[in-house]
């Protein structure tokens, strides 16, 4: 990580917690009430008893996102926490109701809100820190963002939350069909994956008051830069280094997991196509499989796709003319995400 990033992400990832903790009734040295709790505790700032810990909140890239854009569009970062806030609440909404539908009883290393309080709960922490992420949005006016500003925000944020639903409709549907096809997987990976940190984007700039171009280019970079990540993360769930990636390469496949190289394979090699339609997992299926994936060029149509995106998310960027130490931020943060190894 450079020291632009470093030192940026040093400022801004305390102001986003600071201010999610305001929007969840967050305070120090008090026991929260079950309700905000058990929100608390998918953040990673309580432990099961509702007990301040140190727990693995995630990364926060989506709203370092936002916030570096709102600075390289020459806006103050600021200014859009509030918008980075309501980034991080939507995109942990959506992972509190993942868990449930996926039934994933751990997530960042500790057991998963269902788990804990059960389904019911669960599903009804997860709608209330939808409902928080819009308030935290309209906080932008206490920063002195214009009230225009603040609704077409708004509308763009309602918009993205849209997308991600239907992506994750798409996802839950690729489980039960054997006909997904590429186009599909991409269109579904544009919603679940890419459509939130196109608003990070998007939602920077526009606080920033950039022009609509220039909008549209931050929005577009942060939308390629998703694609281009989830394909990573496609190929490594494949063909990463076990000891790199923290969990057996072997996994995607034995799940059957429909990812852009397989469904590639499965459209190229009859062979792939008839080993898949058998109902159980015979002995050597996971060698067989890398194999017909490698001998169908699965893989490097996958890495062809990846440096696409990769591509065109840094043309994106440049012809935003980003500024500052943002810029260079912006630049280090996209390619710590496109050349990870895990």
């Amino acid at each position: 990580m450079s020291n632009a990033l470093k030192s940026l992400m040093s400022e801004m990832v305390p102001a986003v917690e600071r201010e999610m903790k305001s929007v969840l009734r967050f305070e120090e040295g008090i026991t929260p009430d079950p309700f905000y709790g058990m929100m608390q505790y998918h953040m990673g700032w309580v432990d099961t008893d509702l007990q301040p810990t140190d727990g693995n909140g995630g990364k926060r890239i989506r709203p370092v996102l936002c916030l570096l854009s709102c600075a390289a569009a020459g806006g103050s970062w600021e200014q859009a926490v509030p918008a980075g806030a309501a980034i991080e609440l939507l995109h942990n909404f959506t992972l509190i109701h993942d868990d449930i539908q996926d039934a994933s009883p751990t997530r960042r290393g500790r057991p998963t809100v269902w788990k804990i309080w059960g389904m019911e709960q669960a599903i009804n922490s997860g709608d209330c820190m939808f409902a928080l992420a819009h308030s935290a949005l309209y906080r932008l006016v206490e920063r002195g963002v214009s009230p225009k500003t603040v609704v077409r925000a708004a509308k763009s944020f309602d918009h993205t939350c849209l997308k991600l639903t239907q992506g994750q409709y798409r996802d839950m549907d690729f489980e039960t069909r054997r006909d997904v096809t590429v186009d599909e997987y991409l269109d579904m990976i544009g919603g679940k994956t890419a459509a939130l940190l196109t608003h990070c984007g998007e939602l920077g700039a526009l606080i920033a008051g950039a022009d609509d171009e220039t909008i549209t280019h931050y929005a577009t970079f942060a939308r390629e830069l998703g694609l281009a990540f989830q394909v990573k993360d496609d190929i490594l769930g494949i063909w990463g280094n076990e000891d790199t990636i923290g969990k057996s390469a072997a996994t995607d496949i034995k799940t059957r997991k429909k990812t852009l190289p397989v469904l590639y394979g499965l459209s190229q090699s009859a062979d792939l196509r008839a080993l898949y339609e058998q109902p159980e997992n015979g002995p050597g299926f996971v060698s067989d499989v890398v194999q017909l994936l490698d001998h169908c060029g699965a893989r490097t149509y996958a890495e062809t796709m990846a440096a696409r995106y990769s591509e065109s998310a840094i043309d994106h960027l440049e012809a935003a003319q980003p500024e500052g130490s943002a810029a260079r931020a912006l630049h280090d943060l996209a390619d710590l995400l496109l050349t990870r190894q895990h």
